[in-house]
């Protein structure tokens, strides 16, 4: 056969690789939150003593410019605390345990199934959790807004619950039913799985974790009736 034109094999050009679009500038707002949804989950991974430059090379950015939107650390892990742990903080929550139409009970319960929702995620506990093991600034300004926002409500609720309506501050005994309570739910079925990775049983059963969150509450109004203050009148008369 002549080896022409016509009878030689095609050969077949290389593929060119595909063009690989122009990276997007991101503007300032969009850089920052880039940033600070990083530093969340590089945080909850690494640990709040992690250094900032370790961050940077994870984020695909200059450390200066890191620095330049947050000039320190702290600012930094300021501001992953605002959004990752207040930031969850729903008012709406203020509003349901403060209808006075609705049973403790109730409120109590409706309440924790959302609250708990929203923060026993990796992200929320082991961020908590490393920075009680630093410098425990996160603990610190997170049950300072427990302190404010929810356990008032919680021991005005028990304390309606089991007959009273005293006003003063709870006695140590109900601060710390307050504590275990409240405290006792997230380690069930926040810390326990996801921090120390050990299964519960139960997880993953919807009905059955509910199930536990009442259980948890009645316990907490019945404890908490006993312990509540006997309003003056009432004394006089027993």
């Amino acid at each position: 056969m002549v080896n022409t034109a016509e009878t030689r094999p095609m050969r077949r050009r290389p593929a060119l690789p595909p063009a690989v679009p122009p990276r997007r500038r991101l503007g300032a707002q969009e850089r920052e939150q880039q940033i600070v949804d990083g530093a969340a989950e590089f945080f909850a991974r690494r640990g709040l003593e992690a250094q900032m430059r370790e961050l940077a090379a994870e984020l695909g950015i200059a450390h200066t410019l890191l620095y330049h939107y947050f000039p320190t650390k702290r600012a930094l892990i300021e501001r992953v605390y605002e959004q990752t742990i207040a930031g969850r903080w729903d008012v709406r929550w203020e509003a349901l345990l403060d209808d006075p139409r609705l049973p403790a009970q109730d409120k109590l319960h409706a309440f924790y199934r959302e609250y708990l929702a929203a923060i026993l995620t990796p992200e929320w506990l082991r961020i908590l959790v490393h920075s009680g093991l630093s410098d425990g600034l996160i603990p610190t300004r997170y049950f300072a807004m427990v302190r404010d926002k929810l356990f008032p409500r919680l021991l005005r609720e028990a304390r309606r619950a089991g007959g009273s309506r005293s006003r003063a501050r709870p006695t140590p005994r109900e601060e710390a039913l307050l504590m275990g309570f409240h405290g006792g739910l997230i380690y069930h079925l926040g810390i326990w799985p996801l921090v120390y990775q050990q299964p519960y049983a139960g997880q993953g059963n919807a009905a059955l974790v509910d199930t536990f969150i009442g259980d948890r509450i009645r316990g907490f109004l019945a404890q908490a009736a006993e312990l509540a203050p006997v309003a003056p009148a009432a004394r006089a008369a027993a």
